[in-house]
Order: C-alpha cells, then sequence, then structure tokens
C-alpha cells in the first residue's frame, strides 16, 4: 500500500497526501529555484525530516528512560551545493534540548547517539555533511 499520494498542482507546486492520516503538505521550489518559495521546498522537508527524525528516536529512547523532553526545540540550516549538479551540501542541526533534571553525561551521550543514529541521518547520502550540536539546558517549558 503507498505511503503517500503526490499530485503536481502546476507552477512548480504540489500537494503531497500522508494516506494513512490525510495529512497534506504543500511544496513549491524555492526563490533561487525559479520558484515562489511560499511554502517547503522539497529539499526543505529533507533537512526538516532529518531535525524531527532525530528528535523522534530521541523521545523514543527518553520515554523509555522516564526522561522528558518536552520543549525541546532545533533549527536547522540546508546548504545547497554551489556546484552543479544541484543538491544539499550541508544540513547543520542545533538541537536545544531542555530537561527538568540535570542528566548524566552518560545520559546525554545515549540520546545524542539515538539521533546520529536516526533512519533518516543514516539514509542520507554520505556526501551530505550533517554538522549537529546539542545544547543541555534544564528548566520548565516556556
Amino acid at each position: 500500500m503507498p505511503t503517500v499520494q503526490t499530485t503536481y498542482l502546476g507552477d512548480l507546486r504540489t500537494q503531497a497526501t500522508h494516506l494513512q492520516s490525510g495529512t497534506t503538505i504543500i511544496t513549491d521550489a524555492p526563490t533561487d529555484n525559479n520558484g515562489r518559495g511560499e511554502a517547503f521546498s522539497p529539499t526543505d522537508l529533507v533537512a526538516a525530516a532529518l531535525g524531527s527524525c532525530m528528535m523522534t528516536i530521541m523521545g523514543i529512547v527518553a520515554r523509555r528512560d522516564g526522561i522528558d523532553l518536552k520543549g525541546s526545540q532545533m533549527e536547522i540550516i540546508k546548504g545547497m551545493s554551489a556546484e552543479p549538479p544541484r543538491r544539499i551540501a550541508k544540513v547543520e542541526v542545533k538541537l536545544s534540548m531542555l530537561t527538568e533534571t540535570e542528566l548524566s553525561d552518560a545520559e546525554k551521550a545515549k540520546l545524542e547517539r539515538a539521533a546520529y543514529t536516526c533512519p533518516v541521518a543514516l539514509s542520507l547520502h554520505p556526501d551530505i555533511e550533517q554538522a549537529i550540536t546539542f545544547e543541555w539546558n534544564v528548566g520548565v517549558e516556556g
């Protein structure tokens, strides 16, 4: 059974539908590649998928170990290659992790290892540089 059905809407725009949930995503070509840039570009979604996958896998490990990561955030910068062919050259992910209590170095290392080994990270071509940084904060979600 298909996972996603995508329709080309014209003018460099697509609509992808997640068939199980019915959720849709619109994509536009970026302005630097003849598009309107009014939505995620397909390559933006790749970068977002990397960050979301990292956080999800960390969340699975954290929940199993009784750690709450609610309120953690990330910033993602996608860098395109300056040389043809047009492709993603680098994805920078800065994870700002929020926990209710101070974690041990071993707990942090376990969660970071989970992020580095998420399915998307392991699926990206090795030529795509993945620059990942972690900042650990203790506090209450704001």
